[in-house]
């Protein structure tokens, strides 16, 4: 008898989740065995189920699905992650693959490259969206690369937080961190990007398409 795969998925919208519960399912030996809305119920069931892949969003309410990623790799340097949100930024893209994402596909894409990549994930290999894959490659013929590459993943995460209507203290609740972390984070982001103050900050996010 063939051991089914074991997924956990984690999306904050049940009828998206229903949708991609009802595609996994009708895979041979494939079975959702929990589901979480936060990143936080995420991590608590990756803990208890240790399923054999993790399929998330980054949109989460509370701590972001990249907090999720960082978690559970965190917990088990083995995890097969794929990545499956709105979010079609190469930047978005690089932050969740540096955190330990195998996959990376944007929910435009047609089931089969949700499939696909999580197929090779379970491989242990890394797949992209064509869509994604077409945007990094395009980044990467600009020279030097996008300045916001010099920002870790925890940086990268804090930026998208900065320009959204999120005060310091709920950003340090939501990433688990003291206040003083993220201002000292904030000071660093601010340096590698070569901006003065918050306006320069968001304006410059807000171009890029973070935040937007």
């Amino acid at each position: 008898m063939t051991t089914p795969v074991r997924i956990l998925l984690a999306d904050d919208h049940e009828v998206v989740r229903a949708g991609y519960r009802y595609l996994l399912q009708r895979q041979p030996h494939w079975e959702v065995v929990a589901e979480a809305d936060t990143a936080q119920a995420a991590y608590t069931l990756y803990s208890t189920h240790r399923p054999d892949i993790f399929v998330t969003d980054l949109s989460l309410p509370g701590a972001s699905g990249l907090e999720a990623i960082r978690r559970v790799v965190a917990l088990d340097a083995t995890a097969r992650i794929v990545v499956f949100t709105m979010h079609a930024s190469p930047d978005f893209a690089q932050a969740a693959l540096r955190q330990g994402a195998l996959g990376y596909v944007t929910k435009s894409s047609a089931p089969e490259v949700l499939l696909r990549a999580m197929d090779m994930a379970l491989r242990g290999w890394q797949s992209l969206s064509p869509d994604i894959a077409q945007a990094l490659a395009l980044a990467r013929l600009g020279g030097q690369g996008h300045p916001v590459h010099t920002l870790t993943p925890r940086e990268f995460e804090l930026l998208s937080l900065l320009v959204a209507p999120v005060d310091v203290a709920g950003i340090a609740d939501q990433l688990h961190l003291s206040m003083k972390t993220v201002n000292n984070l904030h000071y660093q982001i601010k340096r590698k990007l070569g901006v003065a103050n918050d306006i320069e900050l968001t304006r410059l996010a807000l171009s890029w398409g973070i935040g937007a």
